[in-house]
């Protein structure tokens, strides 16, 4: 009878332990790896992040750059550390969706993470000199449109995230131009200040500075709903037949897949508490981010729906990276 309680009970020891261990998370420091270099806006949204779990979870949350690959470098060893909640991903639109979809990685994107929160967002604004015969983002498609393959525009690289948000913004637009990529979003902008190509698809905080001093003009951003960043600059989703078009690069965290879901849930309601206060949502409007939460499954759906909107985009302007 002492032998078949025993039997009886251990199922329900093993789960109270289990419950327990988990219970104890975070008992030391977790690492935030951050697969881009310092000053970068997935670098500044991790560590503002970071600072918060470390402020309310007790246990310092240390965020690690390890740059390099367009940022797949890190990420791909988030994908094979261990799935203890010990270690964590700055994750952003480039690694986890445009870099999987225009050339080979050593993770899989789909099913190597476990997503957690969404913190920010990023637009990309249409920017033009100030010159430019286009006064609003209707003209700008119309003068394209009048003259396929006449009008050039910069990136910040082939595949690079910019590409892809222009690409999928031409598709939609049913617009036949050329493509003139650089390396890095600096010298791309500059090609068009100087008047080299027509007009660029690129990040405010990016574009930003140059709209503020009169060098480019913005027709139009490439949220759906808009920015509070720049709220005089009208949704591109309004012109004819690209009610669909809402593209961001999102920065927030992931963990390895296979990571507790208790730990999961509870790094997600301290990001989502702290999504409420002014001061971190302040310090993420420095950054040049729009403040934007979404949890785990609203994120999950997030990724998978600009993962198939970018795969659109990349067809049609058949990008790829070879190598």
């Amino acid at each position: 009878m002492i032998q078949r309680r025993a039997a009886l009970a251990a199922p329900f020891l093993l789960a109270a332990g289990s419950a327990s261990a988990q219970g104890a998370w975070p008992n030391r420091s977790v690492r935030v790896v951050v697969p881009w270099p310092p000053g970068q806006a997935t670098d500044l949204a991790a560590r503002i992040s970071a600072q918060r779990l470390t402020e309310t979870l007790g246990q310092p949350f240390v965020a690690e750059n390890r740059a390099g690959a367009g940022g797949m470098i890190g990420t791909d060893q988030v994908a094979k550390a261990a799935p203890d909640g010990y270690t964590l991903l700055a994750g952003s639109t480039g690694p986890i969706v445009t870099s999987p979809l225009v050339q080979r990685t050593a993770y899989n994107a789909e099913r190597d993470f476990a997503e957690i929160s969404i913190t920010g967002m990023s637009p990309y604004l249409l920017v033009v000199p100030p010159n430019f015969p286009a006064r609003t983002a209707e003209e700008f498609v119309a003068l394209l449109r009048a003259r396929p393959g006449h009008y050039s525009f910069s990136s910040s690289g082939t595949g690079a995230t910019a590409h892809v948000v222009a690409a999928w913004f031409h598709a939609l637009a049913n617009v036949d131009v050329v493509h003139v990529p650089f390396a890095g979003s600096g010298p791309a902008l500059t090609a068009v200040v100087g008047g080299h190509v027509n007009y660029s698809v690129e990040t405010l905080a990016a574009t930003g500075p140059l709209i503020r001093n009169g060098s480019l003009r913005a027709l139009g951003i490439s949220f759906k709903n808009g920015s509070t960043l720049v709220p005089d600059v009208p949704p591109l989703a309004r012109l004819p037949g690209m009610q669909d078009y809402d593209a961001g690069a999102w920065i927030g965290l992931m963990a390895p897949a296979g990571t507790p879901r208790p730990i999961i849930d509870r790094i997600d309601a301290e990001i989502g508490r702290a999504m409420q206060a002014g001061d971190m949502r302040e310090r993420l409007i420095t950054a040049g981010l729009e403040p934007v939460y979404h949890g785990p499954d609203a994120m999950r759906d997030y990724i998978a729906n600009q993962r198939r909107g970018f795969a659109t985009a990349i067809r049609a302007a058949n990008i790829r990276i070879e190598g």
